[in-house]
């Protein structure tokens, strides 16, 4: 297991502010699961228009952060990764259980299910002091940049 601050993150991701959604991976085992962090702070761009007054994380925010960690799950498997992508293809089985706010530390919790050649499947929770807030099946391919 390995930990990844945000200068690690951005070596492998090409995603940037404000479209960067991952602040820390706490844990990380090749090929298996990786364990991601957001810390969600009212000074997120979203929150002026979603919604005035009453702030809510985006739901596909959230599914996007959820894919970002594993984005960086596959990547760890290139010989590249400044020179590839991943590009996600499907989501399934998407549920949105609880709102996050302000204040709010997200963690996602993201495993491998299958993986063959350039396409795999991944399977992530969102969790908020430990409640299961969001979840998702992904598909995704690795491609070159």
């Amino acid at each position: 297991m390995e930990q990844l601050d945000i200068q690690a993150i951005l070596e492998f991701m090409p995603h940037r502010y404000p479209f960067l959604l991952v602040d820390r991976i706490l844990e990380f085992t090749p090929g298996e699961r990786i364990v991601g962090l957001k810390n969600v702070t009212f000074n997120e761009p979203y929150f002026v228009g979603h919604f005035p007054n009453h702030p809510i994380m985006p739901g596909v925010l959230i599914v996007e952060a959820m894919a970002q960690a594993g984005g960086l799950l596959l990547l760890n498997d290139v010989d590249k990764p400044e020179d590839t992508l991943v590009y996600f293809m499907s989501m399934d089985d998407v549920k949105f259980r609880k709102p996050v706010v302000p204040g709010d530390q997200l963690i996602f919790e993201v495993e491998m299910l299958k993986q063959r050649s350039n396409t795999c499947k991944v399977r992530g929770v969102g969790l908020v002091d430990g409640e299961r807030v969001a979840e998702a099946t992904m598909m995704a391919r690795i491609v070159d940049r």
